[in-house]
C-alpha cells in the first residue's frame, strides 16, 4: 500500500475513535436534557437525513474541488457543528444542528472512498477497503467504550472531545495527504464528462445501488429490530449487548484473514454468497431460543458483512469512470444513508403488524432477491479489473514516485 493510504487510514481510525456523539446522543437528550424518547428519535432521524442530503453533494465536490478540499471542509464543518451541538439547548436548535452534524460527518465518505480508489492499485483495492472497514469497526468499538466512560462525568466533554479529534483529522489531511484526483485527461480516451445525470443513467451501477440498499436494509435490523424482538422474548438489554458483541469480535478477528482469502476470487460468487448468508443469517433469528442461538445467527450474518463490504466497494470502483468517482461513491453512500432511515421504520412496522418471525422471514426473502440480483447483474462483468479501473494505476504510481522524491 502507498504511504498516502496509511495516512488516510489513520485519519479514518482517529475519526471513528472520536465518534462519541453517535453513541450517546439519545442518552444525552433523554437522560441529561430530559427530552422524550420521541424527540430523541426525531433528532436521530434528522441526523440521518443530513447524511442522505450530503452524500450526493459531497460526491460532486470530490470530483469538482478535489478529494482533499472536500475532506478538509467536511472535517472542519463536523468539528464546529459537533461543538455547537453540545452547547445549544433549545429543541429547535438541537434538531437543526443535529441535521448539520449529519450532513458534515457523512460528507467525508465519498471523498475518502474515491481517494482510496485513486491511490491504490486495482489488484489491492478489495484489501484496502477491507483494512479501512476494519479501522472503522475498531474505532467504533473504542469510541463506544470511551463514550460510556466520558458520559459518567460530562456529556459536554464528549462533544468537545469529538470536535477536537475531528479537527486533528483535518490537520492530518492538510499536512500529510496530497490531492489524488485524476486530471480530466487521465481517463480513457474519449471519456465523456461525468454528471449526476450520467450516474443516474448508468443502469448497471444503479442496479448495484439498489442491491446495496437491500443489503443495508437487512444488516441494519440488528440496531433496532433485534433488540426489540429479544426484549419481547424476555431477554434483557445486557443479554442483547452480550450477543451483539459477537459481531464486533468476529470483525476484529476475521476481517483481515478472510479478505486475504477472498481478495483475488470471483466477486460474482462472493456477492451472491454474502447476500444469502445475510438473509438467512437474520432468518435464523426466528429459531433462536437461547443466547447461543442468537449468537449463531449473528455469526452467520457477520460473515456476510465481512465478505460483502469490501467486495461491493471494489465493484463500485470498477463501474465508476475515473473522472466521476466522487459522484459514483456519493450515490453508493446514499443507498446506506437512506437504508438507515427506512430500516428502523420498516422493521418496527413489520414487528407490530405481523410479529418478529415475519420480519426474520422477510430478511431471508430479501437476501434471496439480492443474491438473484447480483447473479443477474454480474453475468456480463469480467471477473478481473478492466476499463476505467486500470486507469487508476498511474495515479498510484505518481503517488509512490512523489513519496520517493520527498524522501
Amino acid at each position: 500500500m502507498p504511504r498516502a493510504f496509511w495516512w488516510l487510514w489513520t485519519s479514518t481510525l482517529i475519526n471513528r475513535m472520536g465518534g462519541f456523539v453517535s453513541v450517546f446522543l439519545a442518552l444525552y437528550l433523554t437522560v441529561d436534557r430530559g427530552y422524550s424518547a420521541s424527540f430523541a428519535g426525531l433528532v436521530a432521524a434528522l441526523h440521518g437525513l443530513g447524511g442522505v442530503v450530503s452524500s450526493i453533494g459531497a460526491g460532486v465536490m470530490a470530483d469538482r474541488l478535489g478529494r482533499r478540499p472536500t475532506l478538509l471542509i467536511a472535517q472542519l464543518a463536523t468539528a464546529a457543528s459537533v461543538a455547537v451541538l453540545g452547547l445549544v439547548q433549545h429543541p429547535v436548535a438541537i434538531a437543526a444542528v443535529a441535521f448539520l452534524v449529519g450532513m458534515s460527518s457523512n460528507a467525508s465518505r465519498p471523498a475518502v472512498q474515491a481517494m482510496m480508489a485513486d491511490i491504490v492499485r486495482p489488484e489491492d483495492r478489495v484489501r484496502a477497503f477491507a483494512i479501512n472497514y476494519w479501522a472503522i469497526n475498531l474505532g467504533f468499538a473504542v469510541s463506544a467504550v470511551a463514550a460510556g466512560a466520558v458520559a459518567r462525568y460530562s456529556y459536554l466533554i464528549g462533544f468537545f472531545g469529538e470536535a477536537a479529534l475531528t479537527l486533528l483529522c483535518a490537520v492530518l489531511v492538510f499536512v500529510k495527504i496530497r490531492e489524488s484526483r485524476p486530471e480530466p485527461d487521465a481517463g480513457a480516451a474519449g471519456e465523456p464528462d461525468v454528471s449526476m445525470g450520467t450516474v443516474l443513467r448508468d443502469g448497471r451501477f444503479m442496479a448495484v445501488v439498489g442491491l446495496s440498499f437491500l443489503m443495508a436494509l437487512i444488516f441494519m435490523q440488528h440496531a433496532t429490530a433485534l433488540p426489540v424482538a429479544m426484549g419481547e422474548a424476555g431477554w434483557s438489554s445486557s443479554d442483547y449487548g452480550m450477543v451483539i458483541a459477537v459481531n464486533g469480535v468476529l470483525i476484529m478477528a476475521l476481517q483481515l484473514p478472510v479478505t486475504r482469502f477472498i481478495e483475488h476470487r470471483d466477486p460474482r460468487m462472493l456477492l451472491v454468497v454474502s447476500a444469502l448468508l445475510a438473509g438467512y443469517g437474520f432468518g435464523l433469528t426466528a429459531f433462536a431460543g437461547s443466547l447461543g442461538g442468537y449468537a449463531l445467527s449473528i455469526a452467520v450474518w457477520t460473515l456476510a458483512e465481512i465478505v460483502n463490504s469490501p467486495t461491493q466497494m471494489g465493484l463500485v470502483v470498477r463501474l465508476s469512470p475515473v473522472t466521476g468517482r466522487g459522484r459514483y461513491q456519493g450515490m453508493y453512500s446514499m443507498s446506506w444513508s437512506v437504508a438507515a432511515l427506512v430500516a428502523p421504520l420498516a422493521g418496527g412496522a413489520v414487528i407490530d403488524t405481523f410479529g418478529s418471525d415475519a420480519l426474520w422471514g422477510g430478511c431471508a426473502v430479501v437476501g434471496t432477491i439480492a443474491a438473484l440480483g447480483y447473479w443477474a447483474l454480474m453475468r456480463g462483468l469480467p471477473s478481473s479489473d478492466h476499463g476505467p479501473a486500470k486507469d487508476a494505476a498511474p495515479a498510484a504510481d505518481e503517488v509512490r514516485e512523489a513519496e520517493q522524491a520527498a524522501t
